[in-house]
């Protein structure tokens, strides 16, 4: 509450969050993961104290799901949930460590994540809990930034306040407490959808051996990366912050998406120490002090003429800026796997990538993949998984595969260089096709 309440009078003055330009300097000098060295032994007492949290609050809505995103099948049935999981028990076997896993929920997600969670009653360490539960507030009226009355859904009155909040969670519900007394040292967060972000034990041996407080993993930045925000170095107290999308000021797009000038981009991957978390925490009441973001919606968000509503927010990664000697860490594109939409499922199905014994997504060939462009007769999964039920075409010789209209995809089926077809009907490409060009000499009219 107070949290809320700091940044509701942040609001009522009129502040914006934006991080102008000529503010800051690009970040440089990160440290390489690929140059860090540590023995086995530092590798597996780095890793006895480290816990595992994945923000796992998203619905899977943008895929036409009521339930958890962290519930869709991505490979051989597996969902993200159970990747993660495999990813973690393999981790434990190899170093022989207790590594707990702790999920952020949201109060959408919370039971069917438990539930689903019950098939692997091995992962719960001692008595840490297996969640904590992301706080809600309410959403707010444009002009007045009071809370907003829905009486049509109520619910739709509430909202979740960014994936900032986990701080907040962690140490309202004690379990910052638990992990500190029980002697574990950091806590390493990311995406549930990015299944490129296993623990990796080199990082945390060498945030032990250096002292680091924060860190926050970043990769070097592509044409495709601009929108995504990046690290920078605060003039005015030297202080490395992150500027997303929202904190870019009026006009300065350019800047904010020039690859050259910010080289790299933050993938959300990052490492704290909860010792200085509490510390922090504890100090100033629970109010880590994160920038805010206003985002502005509707009440109802599948229509867009319900009452425009602020949903006030904050980014877990922002935390960079509060923590003195926080850093940076340049780390392989294979941390940075995620999954919005249906395009980025289908290239993780397809033939570009192998699940591993250890649950660890493997790239094929080396390079960026193909540009995937599906169109919207493919954006909820029930039909993406209709359209693809013989399997994700072979994508390994292919550089863009865009499709518009609705297409049934047989078995055995190869996109070759450049595919760009456009069906006015319902179409289906035959088994064993290979599909090239605008795919008019394989196309077929559905039965």
């Amino acid at each position: 509450m107070a949290v809320f309440a700091n940044y509701h009078a942040q609001l009522q003055t009129g502040h914006t969050g934006s991080i102008p330009e000529d503010s800051i300097e690009p970040l440089s000098g990160i440290p390489a993961l690929d140059a860090v060295e540590s023995t086995t032994e530092e590798r597996r007492e780095a890793l006895a104290r480290t816990v595992v949290l994945k923000l796992n609050g998203g619905l899977g809505t943008s895929m036409g799901m009521n339930g958890p995103k962290s519930l869709v099948p991505v490979r051989a049935g597996l969902t993200f949930l159970d990747i993660v999981v495999g990813q973690l028990r393999s981790v434990r076997k190899q170093f022989d460590v207790d590594l707990p896993l702790l999920l952020m929920n949201s109060f959408a997600t919370q039971d069917a994540t438990l539930a689903a969670l019950e098939r692997y009653p091995d992962l719960v360490v001692g008595d840490l809990p297996l969640d904590i539960v992301q706080n809600k507030e309410p959403k707010l009226t444009v002009d007045e930034l009071a809370p907003v009355s829905w009486p049509a859904d109520p619910d739709l009155e509430w909202c979740p306040p960014g994936h900032g909040d986990v701080y907040v969670s962690l140490f309202e519900s004690g379990v910052l407490d638990q992990l500190r007394e029980r002697g574990f040292e950091y806590l390493f967060l990311s995406n549930i959808d990015n299944l490129g972000a296993v623990v990796d034990p080199d990082i945390a041996a060498w945030l032990r051996a250096e002292q680091v407080p924060y860190t926050a993993e970043v990769c070097e930045r592509t044409h495709n990366d601009r929108k995504g925000g990046h690290l920078a170095v605060r003039k005015s107290d030297g202080r490395i912050v992150l500027r997303d999308n929202g904190a870019v000021a009026p006009g300065e797009m350019d800047f904010f998406q020039d690859t050259e000038l910010h080289s790299t981009f933050h993938t959300n991957n990052l490492w704290v120490s909860i010792e200085r978390l509490h510390d922090r925490l504890t100090a100033t009441g629970g109010v880590l002090g994160l920038p805010m973001i206003a985002n502005h919606k509707t009440v109802d968000p599948t229509d867009k003429t319900s009452t425009p509503v602020i949903q006030i927010e904050s980014a877990m990664g922002s935390a960079i800026e509060v923590f003195e000697g926080a850093r940076a860490i340049m780390t392989p594109r294979r941390r940075f796997r995620p999954v919005k939409t249906t395009n980025e499922l289908l290239l993780l199905q397809s033939d570009l990538y192998t699940l591993t014994d250890s649950f660890e997504l493997e790239a094929q060939l080396e390079g960026e993949d193909p540009y995937v462009d599906l169109g919207p007769a493919y954006t909820f999964i029930d039909d993406f998984s209709a359209r693809f039920a013989k399997g994700a075409p072979s994508l390994r010789d292919c550089t863009t595969l865009r499709l518009r209209g609705d297409i049934t995809f047989g078995a055995d089926v190869r996109c070759v260089a450049d595919v760009d077809v456009v069906a006015d009907h319902r179409s289906v490409v035959p088994d064993g096709a290979v599909l090239t060009g605008s795919g008019a000499d394989v196309l077929e009219p559905a039965p």
